[in-house]
């Protein structure tokens, strides 16, 4: 018999238990492990594939107005279904839930990877989106329930935070490794990879759910907000490449709204509602879905304009404008475990997420400096440090306030609405920040084109070209120190309620092995 050392709460543990207690404590790690590389396949998919898309444009014979799609049809899919995904989850099982979504995102990348023409990429991008919308919900859930523990918890969610803030930057470094030295296919191809790694740790390590209730589903709320995310997403995407005033672009974001306003009505009645208003009307779980909306919908700007101002402007290669983001990818990753396990249990997210948004909005402000001939080390680096050490403080305590002390039975759903506000407020900030950066390089050519005989030069152009870049910038600012204000208001003070226990609180007796089994079946 042995002992853990006296003190109060010391309690013995029998050799076998306390090998049980280590074994179940290295389970977990490696589930992070399969977890985090599920997440990093389904965040850099919004960016891997832009890196790709001239030279799939060229292959496959489609015009510039079709090559939005591929993009589009992503965002769609994902958006709209990701609630639904979370209800699954919780409904049929998070493990099977999780291990269906990553075969279908695996066999939709290879099918996209081959694709021959432009409607069978376009359809294969559209599978990975519906996939990825099981996938990730279920993914994030299972991290919920696999991490109870205080500090455990908190540097899992500082890795998983670390993904979501820097996985796009992570796209484009893959994205350009994988176009420049082999085709872009392997865009698509190298998603096999990862699903591989994946199932194979997920059906080793993962525990099928037992659940002991019906499952049920609210119909008409789910199709009430499929088709309200899908209106919204839609909308925003078309105001990307159309004017805000058509109707294709107001209309359908005007449906999107009253789509919303059906659902919410629907989820107070609804005996079994999709997703229970009691999970966002808790300051703190709200307040944690508006900052990861607005960090998504302002950070936007980082990763479409500086992309087109460094190989565009500068003339960078695809795999040097990936390297270029490297730091900030360490940075957001550093951050985000260290404001978990270090900050988070001592502050509380609210001025984690006010001071970080303040710093990302800094590095905005700072990127407005940029010029035709700005160094990296001058005029970029800088900004990408202090950007990625905002979003690391802002993501991973979001996502893992939203998260924190949610029943079981709504793990999945309330995990959905964290990644429903991740890849909303993407889709917004871009074509937001698009369209005025394109509103901005049109007046500034309109308004020096006399002094230029009538005709625009190169120069005129790409500096006309910066200056919707910086003014984007300075909207995207703008958002994230209006996110700072709002979310610094809405959260509340003090610390998580339970993150102020002792450690040995958070650490329960070792249980019978038969016990601790049905007890981490029932959880999962």
């Amino acid at each position: 018999m042995s002992a853990t050392s006296a003190g109060e709460g010391a309690v013995s543990v029998p050799p076998d238990a306390a090998g049980a207690v280590s074994g179940e404590g290295r389970r977990r790690w490696l589930i992070l492990a399969v977890i985090a590389t599920a997440q990093l396949m389904v965040v850099l998919d919004m960016t891997v594939v832009n890196i790709a898309l001239p030279s799939a444009q060229q292959a496959l014979h489609f015009s510039n107005a079709d090559r939005q799609w591929i993009i589009t049809a992503y965002a769609l899919a994902f958006g709209s279904l990701l609630l639904l995904g979370g209800k699954l989850a919780d409904l049929i099982g998070r493990k099977q839930t999780f291990l269906t979504g990553l075969i279908g995102f695996a066999a939709a990348s290879a099918a996209g990877g081959a694709a021959t023409s432009f409607g069978m990429l376009v359809a294969a991008r559209t599978c990975q989106g519906v996939f990825g919308a099981l996938l990730a919900p279920a993914g994030l859930s299972l991290l919920t329930t696999t991490f109870p523990g205080k500090k455990e918890r908190g540097t899992a969610f500082g890795v998983y935070g670390g993904i979501v803030g820097s996985g796009s930057a992570v796209g484009l470094l893959l994205g350009g490794v994988l176009t420049e030295y082999l085709s872009w296919r392997w865009c698509l191809y190298i998603n096999v990879v990862f699903a591989a790694a994946g199932v194979t740790g997920g059906a080793l390590l993962l525990r099928r759910q037992q659940s002991g209730r019906r499952p049920r589903l609210d119909l008409s709320g789910t199709v009430s907000v499929c088709a309200a995310m899908f209106c919204l997403v839609y909308g925003f995407s078309n105001a990307d490449t159309h004017s805000w005033h058509t109707p294709s672009t107001w209309g359908f974001l005007a449906a999107g709204v009253a789509g919303l306003a059906v659902f919410i009505v629907r989820q107070a009645r609804a005996a079994s509602p999709l997703l229970p208003l009691r999970i966002i009307l808790d300051r703190n779980r709200g307040g944690s879905f508006l900052a990861v909306f607005l960090i998504m919908a302002g950070a936007s700007g980082v990763f479409l304009f500086l992309t087109y101002y460094l190989q565009d402007t500068r003339g960078y290669s695809p795999v040097a404008t990936g390297l270029a983001y490297l730091p900030m990818l360490v940075t957001a990753l550093v951050i985000s475990i260290a404001s978990n396990v270090v900050l988070l249990p001592r502050t509380g997210p609210k001025p984690l997420v006010a001071v970080g948004m303040l710093l990302a909005a800094g590095g905005m402000a700072w990127l407005t400096r940029i010029g035709l001939h700005s160094g990296y080390a001058a005029a970029i680096l800088g900004p990408l440090l202090i950007s990625g050490a905002g979003m690391g403080l802002v993501v991973s305590p979001s996502m893992n306030t939203a998260t924190f002390g949610v029943p079981p039975a709504d793990a999945g759903v309330a995990s959905a609405t964290a990644n429903t506000q991740q890849q909303i407020g993407t889709s917004i900030g871009t074509a937001l920040l698009n369209t005025l950066a394109v509103s901005a390089t049109t007046s500034y050519l309109a308004t020096h084109l006399a002094l230029a005989g009538g005709r625009p030069g190169t120069t005129l152009t790409s500096l006309a070209l910066v200056h919707g870049y910086t003014t984007a910038f300075w909207w995207a600012a703008s958002i994230l120190v209006v996110g700072a204000v709002i979310c610094g208001t809405l959260l509340r003070r003090g610390v998580l309620a339970g993150q102020g226990d002792s450690q040995h609180q958070e650490t329960p007796a070792p249980q019978p092995e038969a016990d601790r089994l049905a007890t981490a079946d029932r959880d999962r």
